[in-house]
């Protein structure tokens, strides 16, 4: 039983990691491929006429969508002088590319342009010229940024590390089986020439 259970782990552990590095890992890495960190200041902050759509929950079985006003932050990033749009993270970008803020999806649209105009006061004025750290990926997006990273190193090295566990513990519990297999075979002769 210890031996099938050894085995068991050990495939789980080359499946997982094999799962997760072709269906996350590596688009993950390919997004960090091209890009880095720089310091960004804020150019302007404007919401635009558009609205754009969202989907609120209010429950199991109610949902609906709203609306909510666009809100860019143009930055210049230490890297070009050329403006960047500034995005919340990835998963934001790849949701709304035309805008910097997705506001929760509230049921009242007057809700949601509150949201945003709290957004815009906040980069206005709070942050306004001070500098500030940003992301970047030069070939997949040379023109957006990101204020953090969907991906960053500590969940790059957990989806690397918890396989890696798995197939380890995998191991050793092969290995301890053997082990102790050979120590009763051994034990086992040892008995028998005493008998002897």
């Amino acid at each position: 039983k210890s031996m099938r259970l050894g085995f068991l782990l050990i495939a789980a552990g080359l499946l997982s990691l094999l799962g997760l590095g072709c269906c996350w890992l590596r688009p993950a890495l390919q997004e960090r491929g091209g890009g880095g960190s720089a310091n960004c200041t804020v150019l302007a902050v404007r919401q635009l006429g558009e609205r754009f759509s969202c989907t609120f929950s209010c429950g199991a079985a109610c949902r609906g969508t709203a609306r909510y006003p666009c809100l860019q932050v143009l930055v210049r990033t230490s890297r070009s002088s050329a403006p960047a749009l500034l995005h919340e993270d990835e998963r934001q970008l790849r949701t709304n590319p035309q805008c910097s803020y997705i506001p929760p999806c509230a049921r009242d649209d007057q809700e949601n342009s509150e949201n945003v105009t709290y957004k815009q006061k906040y980069w206005k004025e709070k942050v306004g010229s001070q500098p500030f750290t940003c992301y970047f990926n030069q070939h997949l997006r040379p023109d957006d940024v990101m204020l953090k990273r969907t991906h960053d190193e500590t969940v790059l090295l957990h989806c690397f590390l918890w396989p890696m566990v798995t197939f380890l513990v995998g191991v050793l519990i092969v290995v301890l089986t053997i082990c102790a297999k050979s120590l009763a075979v051994r034990a086992e002769a040892i008995k028998k020439k005493k008998h002897l």
